[in-house]
C-alpha cells in the first residue's frame, strides 16, 4: 500500500507516493523527481557524493529513508543556482577549475554551502575539516580549497 511523503525540495513542496518508507531519499530525488545532480557513490554514507542539505544541515541522502525527511526542507545542488546565475560556490569552482571528472562536486559544493552558511569566513583548515566527509579521487583538493575560499570572499563582497 502506497503512502504519500510530503516535504520541500529546493523551495518547492512535493508529495511522493511510495510503497516502502525505507526508500532512500537519493532514489526519490533522482528517480521520482528527476534531480540528477545528487550522485550515488558508495551507498554506505562514506563518500559524500550524495550530500544534500536537510533543514540547512549537510546530510547524506544515499541511506536516509524517505520517512526521515517528511515535513522537512531538502536542498540539492540544483537548488543553489542556475546556469544563468550560478551560486558563488558554483562560479568559484568553475573559475578555479576545481573539478576534473566532476562526479563528487555536487556533494562537495553542498557541504561547502553548509559551511559558509554557518561560518562565512572559514580558515583553510576549517574548510578542509568541513569537506572531510567528501571523497575526491581526482586529486583536485588544492583547487577545491581555493574555490571555497574564493566563494567565501565573493559572498562577503556581495553582502556589503
Amino acid at each position: 500500500m502506497s503512502r504519500n511523503y510530503d516535504f520541500t525540495v529546493n523551495g518547492k513542496a512535493v508529495s511522493v507516493a511510495l510503497d516502502n518508507e525505507d526508500t532512500p531519499l537519493l532514489d526519490v530525488l533522482r528517480n521520482a523527481l528527476g534531480l540528477m545532480g545528487t550522485r550515488f557513490g558508495c551507498g554506505l554514507e562514506q563518500c559524500g557524493c550524495c550530500m544534500v542539505l536537510i533543514d540547512g544541515q549537510p546530510e547524506k541522502a544515499c541511506a536516509r529513508p524517505i520517512f526521515a525527511v517528511a515535513g522537512k526542507a531538502v536542498t540539492t545542488i540544483e537548488g543553489l543556482g542556475t546556469a544563468d546565475k550560478p551560486h558563488p560556490l558554483q562560479q568559484a569552482f568553475l573559475d578555479e577549475q576545481a573539478g576534473q571528472c566532476g562526479y563528487c562536486l555536487s556533494g562537495i559544493i553542498v557541504s561547502a554551502k553548509a559551511l559558509l552558511d554557518r561560518n562565512p569566513a572559514p580558515t583553510r583548515s576549517e574548510i578542509a575539516e568541513a569537506l572531510d566527509g567528501n571523497i575526491c579521487r581526482c586529486g583536485s583538493h588544492n583547487r577545491i580549497l581555493r574555490a571555497v575560499e574564493k566563494a567565501a570572499a565573493a559572498m562577503k563582497a556581495e553582502a556589503r
